[in-house]
């Protein structure tokens, strides 16, 4: 009878990644970031299991994005957050969002491709963006990501 492989916790020894997100499609950008921190690029994917490694992101203000032709996606997608008071929604622009928090764009990107959940909260916390090309994880030896 063969038995399904389950990698245990000490088995599994995740690997630093940083990706330039100068110039970069923010959907797409996303999408492989999501797919590092779940672990899918690994044969040994579990699902169920953080298995997935660190990812370091440079430059986030960098990033570009597509939308529609006749307006900007820049002026017409929206981040909203809302007080927990009456009339207390809030709500910023992308382009407002790139030029005072390019960071949490990334990250908010990110975290609408994980699953929303224990183990999503998880992988978030191996997400690193920056928005400058310096980052203070040099003495983890990140292996730069095309």
């Amino acid at each position: 009878m063969f038995k399904t492989y389950y990698p245990k916790a000490k088995e599994i020894q995740p690997k630093w990644y940083v990706i330039d997100a100068n110039g970069q499609n923010l959907g797409r950008l996303a999408s492989r970031i999501a797919r590092i921190l779940l672990g899918k690029h690994k044969p040994t994917f579990t699902p169920g299991v953080a298995i997935g490694d660190y990812v370091i992101v440079v430059n986030a203000g960098g990033v570009t994005v597509t939308g529609t032709k006749t307006r900007s996606r820049l002026d017409t997608k929206f981040y909203y957050r809302h007080s927990g008071y009456p009339g207390g929604l809030k709500e910023v622009s992308l382009r407002e969002m790139l030029k005072t928090h390019p960071e949490r764009v990334i990250r908010l990107a990110v975290w609408g491709m994980l699953p929303h959940n224990r183990m999503g909260r998880k992988l978030l916390k191996r997400l690193k963006v920056y928005a400058t090309p310096d980052h203070p994880h040099q003495m983890q030896q990140p292996e730069p990501l095309l």
